[in-house]
């Protein structure tokens, strides 16, 4: 899956359901999606919604998401 700033959380998290156990760890602002209103907002939430909220910036985002999962096909 290509990682672009559009790309919905809920996307990402249906193709990498362990992605957000390791997302939370990267930034403190990203703990509210394991909360239940962050459930919520994970269905309409883009990586780029989520690079202004933790202040990260998009491309950070994009880079860090697309690292982890590198690596855990790696690990495979």
């Amino acid at each position: 899956m290509k990682i672009t700033k559009d790309t919905k959380l809920s996307a990402l998290q249906k193709e990498y359901p362990w992605l957000l156990d390791e997302v939370v760890k990267l930034d403190d602002a990203f703990k509210v999606l394991k909360t239940p209103v962050g459930k919520l907002m994970i269905k309409k939430a883009t990586v780029e919604d989520a690079g202004k909220k933790s202040g990260m910036g998009v491309e950070a985002v994009i880079k860090q998401l697309t690292d982890m999962i590198k690596e855990h096909a790696e690990k495979k």
